[in-house]
């Protein structure tokens, strides 16, 4: 039997990271090719940012629908008794909250995974470049 909330909390992990990584990559390149930028300190830092700032704008509804699964009533059947699903989950709250109802805690999520992008990026690149590596 799969626990509660297992998949939906995979999903997120998933999303988080796709879109922190993604963005940090995408970030740096444009960075210094658009701008001549040298890969410093100030081009990590804003990249970084970025970084978070995707991170949070992709997972928060995912964190949200996983929030409402895991938190629903369950039915003697072990089932959840609000929803049947991630999809059903969100068919649900955009028709009766609308499409915003998806970032509610945006705010407290970009502020945890934020400062993390800052601290994780500059610390890889610098860990890179201490034992001589290339950055990412």
């Amino acid at each position: 039997m799969i626990i509660s909330g297992a998949i939906p909390n995979v999903q997120r992990a998933a999303l988080v990271n796709m879109g922190d990584l993604a963005a940090y990559d995408y970030s740096k390149q444009f960075l210094i090719r658009e701008f001549g930028m040298a890969d410093t300190l100030l081009v990590h830092a804003m990249s970084a940012f970025a970084a978070g700032f995707v991170a949070a704008v992709v997972g928060t509804p995912a964190d949200v629908l996983k929030t409402r699964l895991m938190n629903q009533p369950v039915g003697p059947d072990g089932r959840g008794t609000l929803y049947r699903g991630m999809i059903d989950c969100v068919q649900q709250s955009v028709k009766n909250e609308g499409i915003l109802s998806l970032y509610k805690g945006f705010l407290p999520l970009w502020m945890r995974l934020g400062p993390w992008a800052l601290i994780n990026w500059i610390a890889f690149e610098n860990i890179m470049l201490a034992i001589g590596g290339h950055t990412f």
